[in-house]
């Protein structure tokens, strides 16, 4: 056994970096990796669908960003799943840097990994 890194480590890493490679480059291709059933909550809205999320994904209000993943945490589910968990920063335009967490449910249909939950957060705190 050694040091070997677990099956759904290596999965869920390489899973985060396609999909902030992806979404930092061509956000409407990121249709390919979920499926009619996935759900997105992007800020406490909820979409479902491919179609639905990807329309989500390209209509936010800004031409470029760059994300900077500071953690990832992976585990395998009860049901042959991995649950993702992503903390990072993010740079839209020319806004300020800010924080971000999210989480993804991978499962392995017909051989492929696909997202089907997807919830996105950034780390704002309103104490007011």
């Amino acid at each position: 056994m050694g040091d070997q890194t677990p099956l759904w480590e290596q999965i869920g890493s390489s899973f985060v970096q396609h999909y902030y490679q992806m979404f930092d480059s061509d956000r409407s291709q990121l249709g390919s990796i979920y499926i009619d059933a996935s759900c997105l909550t992007w800020e406490g809205q909820p979409c479902q669908g491919k179609r639905a999320i990807v329309e989500k994904l390209t209509s936010l209000p800004f031409t470029k960003i760059a994300h900077s993943i500071t953690a990832q945490d992976h585990q395998p589910t009860p049901d042959n799943c991995i649950l993702s968990m992503v903390v990072g920063q993010l740079k839209a335009d020319d806004d300020h840097i800010i924080g971000f967490h999210q989480c993804f449910i991978l499962k392995n249909i017909n051989d492929a990994w696909v997202c089907t939950n997807d919830m996105f957060r950034l780390a704002v705190h309103n104490f007011g």
